[in-house]
């Protein structure tokens, strides 16, 4: 079973200790927490920065929160690293057999209902700052 990709994990992870040790928030420092390359770390910071979540020290290396933990959503995170085709989190198979009842009616189907699990998802991220999801572990 194919399961939705890490970067959104990692991602909070990484924001998590730049709000934490600001002054340690290196690549290397980060990497060793996450257990895991630093080259994927640097892809990570790279989208962070591009949402606008983070700025990164150019020479010395770290990073610091443009914004405050507590004005920093989980959808923020989550909209920031995650790559969907125009949004959509679900995939349909590519060329069912339209001559069969099923294969011609199942996207149709299920669209509405995927995108209600989407949408629960995005809704349930948004209320979650990361703030509160740092006081669980501090």
């Amino acid at each position: 079973m194919k399961q939705i990709s890490s970067r959104f994990s990692v991602a909070v992870h990484i924001l998590s200790i730049i709000a934490l040790f600001p002054n340690e928030s290196t690549g290397e420092f980060i990497a060793g927490s996450v257990n895991t390359n630093p080259v994927i770390i640097r892809k990570i910071i790279r989208l962070l920065k591009k949402a606008g979540l983070i700025a990164v020290r150019p020479g010395v290396g770290g990073a610091s929160l443009l914004k405050d933990t507590g004005e920093i959503t989980l959808l923020d995170i989550y909209r920031a690293v995650e790559v969907a085709d125009q949004g959509e989190l679900f995939h349909f198979h590519e060329e069912p057999n339209h001559a069969c009842l099923v294969g011609n009616n199942i996207e149709n189907a299920l669209r509405d209902e995927l995108r209600a699990a989407q949408l629960a998802m995005e809704q349930r991220l948004a209320q979650v700052t990361l703030q509160q999801l740092i006081a669980k572990f501090v």
